[in-house]
């Protein structure tokens, strides 16, 4: 019974750590035509919402090139580095 207290406790607590760097669907729309314009795609659980912008990790690109992608808050591309 206390393990099931601590487990849900824990749950509750962290809960809106999580909606907080939830990335809401005008935002992954915008993020996926950015990604068409340069002939790229991901999984949009893979995107990660930083101070200053938006982390993309595990891009894939024409010709199966992979990359994590910085955009900025205005989604500028501001850093690409392959994996």
């Amino acid at each position: 019974m206390k393990f099931t207290l601590i487990v849900a406790a824990v749950a509750l607590m962290s809960a809106p750590a999580f909606a907080e760097d939830a990335v809401d669907a005008e935002t992954v729309e915008k993020i996926e035509a950015m990604l068409a314009s340069i002939e790229c795609q991901m999984d949009p659980d893979d995107i990660e919402v930083e101070e200053d912008g938006y982390d993309l990790d595990d891009v894939i690109c024409k010709g199966g090139d992979q990359f994590d992608i910085k955009l900025d808050k205005e989604f500028n591309e501001v850093s690409r580095r392959a994996e």
